[in-house]
């Protein structure tokens, strides 16, 4: 049986379960939707004290903030994207349209057919998350979605260059420097100056993602963000010191990260506490990782690694790193996770910044039913049928009319019957008017 070394004293809240955050939500989307770009413009002064004259950056704006970046920052950026970029289009390729004859004469397909518009959301605040901008963008793009729409907020009063190259090259259509629960409503409902999309993606704080729960069937979302949570697997061989250093590097996402660690060893989970605590005090995030830890850390012994396998699916997080000596067995043992990191050599930072696949995972459990983002989010699939053999028409519309009927759909089984009349000559006792084509 397992047991616990450190336990949670707090749980993460669940959605919307904030009834104040919810009302101001929906108050702020109802402004922008009666009053367009006044109230986007009231609402930005008011929580960003951010008022220019245009909240769209032209291709001028946009070449002046990018030479004002360090070559190394530019660089850096666009061999991220590159990276995000090639998977991005392996994952498309490896969508292919269908067409079978599934019986003579009777074709039926499948095609994948990119979203007209996309809103890219793509946080600022405390940190200039570029990475977010090659997530929802680039992946966007290679999806064949011809509208990117992306906003971002100011931070302190300033623009965020960084972010500003990394929506540019990912191949945003339009920059907004504009933040909150605005900028989601203003792409989501549209205004006089931003037309409307049909899907919005991208993470953001506690008020972004309740925008996006209310909006969501207006339009399409790309997933119910929560609090960032990272879980480690490790047994005997796991360097103790790494295993806490990885722990913290997803509790400075924020107080209400869990970071959970599952292991076969309970001499190797009391050295990695014990580093924690040695850690902390020296990291410069440590205002934020400390109470993520404090309140939302777990250390669980488990007796073997399918037992710890079996209570990681439980969790069903986010982020599952895998620091065993056999690294792959997880692909085989787990199966309720948003992404698995396998082996010391792998890191959820470089899932998180620049290895190539996409950071915007599902959160709280959403695992056991969804992914995360990839190119298919922005594809829909969409089926098209075509009955070329008359014979093979008649037989559908005699099974149509039968199976219609028995659900009581009269109309239903009527368009089979009048197939099987024109193409068979079968009785349509329902209509006198009808010539089949023996008459």
């Amino acid at each position: 049986m397992s047991h616990p070394l450190k336990t949670a004293t707090s749980t993460s809240t669940s959605f919307a379960d904030n009834d104040a955050l919810a009302e101001t939500v929906r108050a702020i989307v109802a402004d922008v939707r009666t009053r367009g770009d006044a109230a986007v413009r009231e609402l930005s002064t008011r929580f960003d004290k951010w008022e220019p004259t245009s909240f769209r950056l032209d291709e001028a704006q946009v070449q002046e903030i990018i030479a004002s970046l360090p070559q190394q920052v530019v660089d850096d950026i666009t061999t991220v994207q590159a990276n995000v970029r090639r998977f991005a289009e392996a994952q498309r390729a490896s969508m292919t349209d269908i067409e079978v004859e599934t019986e003579p004469g009777v074709f039926l397909g499948h095609r994948h057919l990119p979203i007209a518009a996309v809103g890219a959301y793509i946080p600022g605040g405390r940190y200039p998350l570029t990475a977010s901008a090659h997530m929802t963008i680039i992946t966007a793009k290679v999806a064949g979605v011809p509208r990117v729409v992306a906003c971002t907020p100011p931070i302190r009063g300033e623009i965020p260059a960084a972010t500003i190259a990394a929506m540019h090259f990912a191949g945003a259509d339009e920059i907004h420097v504009l933040g909150g629960v605005q900028a989601v409503a203003a792409m989501a409902v549209g205004t006089e100056s931003i037309a409307r999309v049909d899907m919005l993606a991208g993470p953001g704080n506690a008020y972004v993602a309740e925008a996006k729960r209310q909006l969501f069937g207006e339009v399409g979302i790309d997933l119910f963000a929560g609090p960032t949570e990272v879980l480690i697997v490790a047994d005997e061989a796991a360097d103790p010191f790494v295993v806490a250093v990885d722990l913290l590097s997803q509790a400075e996402h924020g107080p209400d990260s869990p970071a959970v660690l599952i292991t076969t060893s309970d001499d190797l989970g009391r050295q990695v506490m014990a580093h924690v605590e040695e850690i902390l005090p020296g990291m410069p995030t440590g205002d934020i990782a400390g109470p993520a830890w404090r309140d939302h850390g777990q250390v669980i012994v488990a007796d073997d690694l399918d037992e710890a396998y079996r209570i990681a699916d439980d969790f069903a997080f986010e982020h599952v790193q895998i620091l065993t000596a056999e690294p792959r067995l997880a692909l085989e043992k787990m199966h309720a996770y948003g992404a698995l990191f396998l082996g010391e050599g792998t890191c959820v930072s470089y899932g998180d910044k620049v290895i190539g696949t996409n950071h915007v995972l599902p959160t709280r459990g959403a695992a056991r039913y969804t992914g995360g983002l990839w190119v298919g989010k922005y594809l829909r699939t969409v089926t098209y049928q075509e009955v070329r053999d008359e014979a093979a028409s008649a037989r559908l519309g005699t099974l149509c009319g039968r199976a219609a009927r028995v659900e009581l759909f009269e109309g239903h089984a009527r368009s089979g019957d009048v197939r099987a009349a024109k193409y068979a000559d079968a009785p349509l006792p329902w209509s006198e008017h009808f010539q089949t084509t023996s008459a």
